[in-house]
């Protein structure tokens, strides 16, 4: 394991021979492959000023994963957008064309809300 001397940088010596210094780290989990993914696509105006937002809900993995489908489905849109706390914002109702772009990636996915 290499030594990374920032993150100990509070610790003080030990004189316990079994001691293992722990960062309280936890690695991400590895991102399913498309086809195991199950993505809701909803259509939300809350608290955005009466505007419209197509959310992508349920990705499950790394968050390199979640910005990457987030950004491919940004510029096919040809629109604007975020990702923020595991979700994908695009602006504007984009729903139908969302999900036949996840289709195609090989995403499983569903129209959900009203």
């Amino acid at each position: 394991m290499p030594s990374d001397w920032k993150a100990r940088l509070g610790m003080v010596y030990s004189t316990d021979p079994d001691f293992n210094y722990d960062t309280g780290d936890t690695p991400e989990a590895d991102t399913p492959p498309p086809a195991r993914q199950e993505l809701r696509v909803w259509l939300d105006r809350r608290q955005r000023a009466g505007k419209a937002v197509t959310v992508v809900k349920g990705f499950v993995g790394r968050a390199d994963d979640l910005e990457a489908l987030g950004r491919m489905l940004k510029t096919r849109c040809g629109v604007g957008g975020a990702v923020k706390e595991g979700e994908i914002l695009i602006q504007g109702d984009h729903r139908d064309r969302v999900v036949e772009l996840l289709l195609k990636a090989g995403y499983r996915c569903k129209k959900a809300g009203s």
